[in-house]
């Protein structure tokens, strides 16, 4: 042991080296971490206490100043304490406020580009759309031959005033409508016979409860789901149209957005679900009807036949043709497949009144449409005559849906009650009066007319035959605008003002 000052070389406050690193520790410190871990603190490569080299050196004594003895001068101490451990807190305040500006210029460069990026991208998608207007579309369907849309007929859609060409209803296609209507009556008939076993009872409809509510499938700065529609094949895919100019189809079972379909310059007021192909149908103040490819939200169709905002929708049976309404005061019936008008109608007894909705008859043959002074037209498409009218509702007709059966026909206007007629006799047959100011936005009777549904001021559901009310659904915030049954009455889907789309059933 050798001594310096009288100072122990191997005391633990001694400093030593470390052969393996070059660095110099306290001998207490290093000895700790070797026995914890053998190695060198900093290469770590093994070590061990013997190895460790003692430093010579003098221990030198600094005794405090006498200054620091008293208690004045300790409080002195502790306030350039305090003082340095201020400025040092406000040097970090500085440098954080600093931070923050920076990242909130970043955030603030990030949501600009990202503004710039979408619209560039809604400016793309407008610059698609117009340029599948302007060339061949390919067909709704792998199996349907197509054929462009006729020069004259788009020219004419843009020149105002200019009467648009119509293609005309040729034997062949009234054959075809003739045809399908006897196979549909004959189907009816049968099925008329006995109800389906998997009809929902009215036991259970009356125990429907809300299973689901989805608000989130339209822009929540322009709300409201104002039309509703479901794939007839399968009921899974739901399809709403939006006051945010968009058509949403969404599929219930995954809770997944499957499309969102984006082109109509104004509020999406009419949709519709082709029954055989992945096709949807959308109308709009805008004047145009679109028919779109769900799985590319492209638009394969652009039929501009109206001059004022569209009213009415309904596709034909054969799902081959479109029936619309307008407040041009006109009913026009146009290939889907082609995007031809086949013909263009007024009503010239009502000259000056305007269509407010359409409806086809199961059979396909005939069609009903409701005017803004409260009469239900019956037409003959063939013909393409007005053969009968239902007078008795007192404002414009809201609302009107035609019972599978092929006999009912169910009709609203803007006097708080629903009417029912029987196309055989002509005549209402039965009234279903409502709460004074109750408002009827949408009518529907299930695929087998066991069941009518009310949308409006609340949606209803009532037995037909005995027109006897089941349920009622109050859970919308606001108006409901739309509702349809899954198949088999199995569940129930409705649309409202409040954004969102509301599922009843057993779930």
């Amino acid at each position: 042991m050798s001594l310096v000052c009288g100072i122990s070389n191997e005391s633990p406050e001694h400093p030593v080296v470390s052969p393996v690193s070059g660095c110099i520790f306290e001998r207490r410190l290093i000895e700790k971490y070797i026995t914890e871990n053998g190695t060198d603190p900093i290469n770590h490569q093994e070590l061990t206490v013997d190895q460790l080299i003692d430093i010579k050196t003098n221990v030198v004594t600094k005794p405090k100043a006498p200054t620091a003895t008293s208690i004045p001068a300790i409080l002195k101490q502790l306030q350039d304490e305090w003082d340095a451990i201020m400025l040092h807190s406000f040097t970090q305040r500085q440098q954080l406020q600093t931070a923050r500006q920076e990242l909130s210029h970043a955030l603030y460069q990030h949501d600009a580009a990202c503004r710039v990026i979408g619209r560039l991208t809604k400016e793309v998608t407008a610059a698609r759309e117009a340029l599948a207007t302007l060339k061949p579309q390919t067909g709704i369907s792998a199996t349907a031959t197509t054929i462009p849309q006729p020069a004259m007929a788009m020219e004419a859609a843009n020149v105002p005033n200019q009467p648009i060409e119509q293609a005309g209803m040729t034997t062949e296609i009234i054959q075809q409508l003739q045809n399908k209507a006897t196979v549909l009556t004959q189907e009816r008939k049968k099925r008329g016979r006995s109800i389906p076993e998997e009809l929902m009872s009215q036991d259970y409809i009356r125990n429907f409860k809300t299973f689901a509510s989805h608000p989130g499938l339209h822009s929540a700065g322009v709300p409201g789901i104002l039309s509703l529609d479901i794939h007839a094949a399968d009921t899974s895919k739901i399809l709403t149209g939006g006051n945010d100019k968009n058509a949403t189809v969404f599929n219930k079972d995954t809770e997944q957005v499957i499309a969102i379909l984006k082109g109509h310059s104004k509020k999406v007021t009419r949709v519709i679900y082709h029954p055989e192909v992945d096709v949807v149908i959308t109308a709009s103040p805008d004047t145009t009807i679109r028919i779109w490819n769900v799985s590319t939200s492209q638009t394969v169709q652009m039929l501009r036949v109206h001059d004022a905002p569209v009213t009415g929708l309904s596709l034909h049976p054969t799902g081959d043709y479109v029936l619309s309404t307008s407040t041009d005061q006109h009913w026009a019936f146009s290939d889907i497949r082609t995007g031809r008008l086949l013909t263009k109608v007024a009503d010239q007894a009502s000259l000056g009144i305007s269509l407010t909705t359409a409806q086809f008859h199961p059979d396909g043959l005939i069609f009903g449409t409701g005017t803004s002074d409260s009469q239900i037209k019956i037409w003959d498409l063939k013909e393409q005559s007005n053969v009968a009218n239902f007078p008795g509702h007192t404002g414009p007709i809201t609302a009107i849906s035609f019972s599978e059966n092929g006999y009912y026909l169910a009709t609203a206007a803007e006097d708080c009650c629903v009417r029912l007629w029987d196309l055989r006799k002509l005549k209402n047959f039965k009234t279903l009066p409502l709460e004074e100011g109750y408002e009827i936005k949408d009518l529907c009777f299930d695929q087998s007319g066991t069941y009518l549904a009310v949308a409006g001021t609340d949606v209803r559901v009532y037995l037909c035959k005995q027109w006897q009310e089941l349920k009622v659904f109050n859970d919308h915030t606001a108006m409901a605008t739309g509702v349809r049954f899954g198949r088999h009455a199995q569940y129930i889907a409705s649309s409202s003002m409040d954004r969102t789309l509301k599922l009843y059933g057993l779930n």
